[in-house]
Order: structure tokens, then sequence, then C-alpha cells
């Protein structure tokens, strides 16, 4: 990589990825000043400044964290992991075709750089990772961003067992990995994104914040955005025993705000049955907000009832396709 795809979070110069140490130049800085951002042993970078957090520990919890990573292993999401992944290798693949129609790029394909924003422990972004094994075309630097240490520390950890961290790159060839992506775990704030102006070619955002003018200015010219929300009716039996009054998910709400930086290409719908053993169904309430918002009373006699007879309820979600617009 000749020019890092990386700015310093402090000054926003240069930001040059190292296995130790990242360090800006400096350049930028009115005194020249190079600031350094230790590797930690697990493999994450922490690029989020005392100044730009909220709370001493911003992010989902600990509690929330491992329930999700059970839930989630357990396959109840799987559909919309499977359906994410294939919406973008179509993009890569579409990517790749007009590069290679370029004159221009016929002998120098650009390498390809997707930011995953709000990817908490790694569900979604180890599946992203592996597009490059099964397809012609992947992901070469895969930036894992979110705001949570902890969530950034299992990422880190399982992608550092699988040799995917950037610095193991080198390493792929050697003990016969297929194409999978380098992957970058990083701590920092969506809305100041430590990296470079038009170095993304695609940005993910499940379930996490949307900032139109933050993805922009990072997002090449026809770059692309996918947006995975909850959908009409998703888990509605189960809010219907948790609540007294249930509102209905409006996925598309935040579309207005994506207008003058993003068209709309693509809307796609995905459902799933479930049957929730007690355990999977106490996971699924504690990495949600149903932990905290609904009544204790409420979270107990589900939770009881579920010990004797699954609880059944659908998953069912929305995934949005968007490009950059060419004037943004």
């Amino acid at each position: 990589m000749l020019v890092s795809l990386f700015i310093c979070p402090i000054c926003q110069s240069p930001l040059q990825p190292a296995a130790d140490t990242w360090r800006c130049d400096g350049s930028l800085h009115p005194k020249q000043t190079c600031h350094p951002f230790d590797v930690a042993r697990q493999g994450y970078v922490n690029l989020l400044p005392v100044q730009q957090k909220k709370s001493k520990n911003p992010g989902d919890s600990q509690d929330s964290i491992e329930a999700r990573q059970r839930f989630l292993a357990a396959g109840y999401y799987q559909p919309l992991q499977n359906l994410v992944c294939q919406q973008m290798a179509q993009l890569l693949a579409q990517g790749k075709t007009a590069t290679n129609n370029d004159e221009h790029g016929k002998n120098d394909t650009p390498e390809t750089c997707w930011l995953d924003i709000g990817c908490g422990e790694g569900y979604y972004t180890q599946a992203m990772a592996q597009i490059g094994s099964e397809v012609s075309v992947g992901i070469d630097e895969l930036i894992a961003a979110d705001i949570s240490k902890s969530a950034l520390i299992e990422l880190a950890r399982a992608s550092k067992v699988t040799n995917r961290l950037w610095y193991q790159r080198e390493n792929e060839q050697a003990i016969g990995l297929s194409k999978t992506a380098a992957i970058y775990p990083l701590v920092t704030s969506a809305a100041h994104l430590p990296l470079r102006a038009h170095s993304m070619t695609g940005i993910s955002s499940i379930f996490s914040p949307i900032l139109p003018e933050a993805f922009a200015e990072v997002l090449q010219e026809g770059g692309y955005l996918v947006i995975a929300k909850p959908d009409m009716g998703h888990l509605a039996t189960l809010r219907e025993v948790l609540f007294d009054s249930v509102r209905e998910h409006d996925s598309e709400k935040f579309l207005p705000t994506l207008a003058p930086y993003f068209i709309l290409v693509d809307t796609h719908h995905i459902s799933s049955k479930l049957s929730l053993s007690a355990e999977a169904l106490a996971d699924l309430l504690t990495m949600t907000p149903y932990a905290y918002r609904a009544r204790a009373e409420n979270r107990q006699a589900l939770l009881a009832s579920a010990e004797a007879q699954p609880f059944e309820t659908e998953a069912r979600f929305v995934v949005y396709v968007l490009q950059k617009t060419a004037d943004k």
C-alpha cells in the first residue's frame, strides 16, 4: 500500500499501519508531532481519542457481546448474513467488470477496501472476509470498526486465530489459505472515521447508526453502501408479549437523510422462523434493547414459559443497497 488508507484521529496526518505500533507522519500537525498507536496483543488498534468518548467504556456491555456471540453462533440470523454477503459479492463482481472494461485499468486493478461499520464482535465481518474464497473477486482490505473495545477484542482474537489480521497477510500463501481479506480491527467513532477521503470501495452497516456525510466522505465515487435493518414485523410476537404498546419498525425513516449523497439501487427483504429455547431467548433479550426496555416481570414470565415450550417468533430484515452519487 503506497498511500495509507488511514489518517491520524488526532491531527489527520497519514497514518501507517505496522505490526507493533501505528504512527502518523505528523505532516498536518502544527508542530510536526508524530502520534503513536500501539497494537494490542489481541490484534486491534484503538483509534478513539478520549475527547471522542461519551462514556468511560462506550459500546455494548460484555454480557450483551457474549449473548450475541452465542445467539449468532447458533445460526438464527444466518439467512441475513448470507444475503448481505451475496449482495456484496455481486457488487464486487460488477466493480471488477467495470474496471476490466476500462483500458486504463486492465493491468492495474485497484485494491478493494471495505468498511464494516459497527462490526461488533465480527459475526458478519468474518463472513465478508471469506467472500473472495468463493467467487473470483473479494475484498483486499476489510476495515472492521466499532466504538466498543470489548467487542473488537473478540473480533481481533478470532481474526488472529484464522490468520486474517492485516499483518498476517504475508503468511497466507505459505500456509495454503485461499484468498481472504486482511482484517483491520479498529476501535473508532463512526462520526470521526480515521480513513483517507474517497478510499473505500464500499461500506456495510448492519443494525448500526447511519451517518450519510461521514460515509460519503470516505467512499469512492460510485462506491456502495449496504444497510441492514429490522423489517416490519421483526420479532413481532416477542414484542407483543414484552410490551403493552408495540411500535412498528419504520425501516425506511433514514432514507431521506441519504438522498443528497446516495441513490437507492435495490431493496431486499428476508425472513426466517425462529423456535427459541429459554437459553436462546435469554440471549436474544440480553443482546437487544428489550433487556432494559421491557418490564422485569414480563421478561421473567416469558422466559419461564419458554422452559416448558420453545418460543416461536419470526426474524424479518430488510437490506438496502445504495450507491454514492457522482457529485458528492
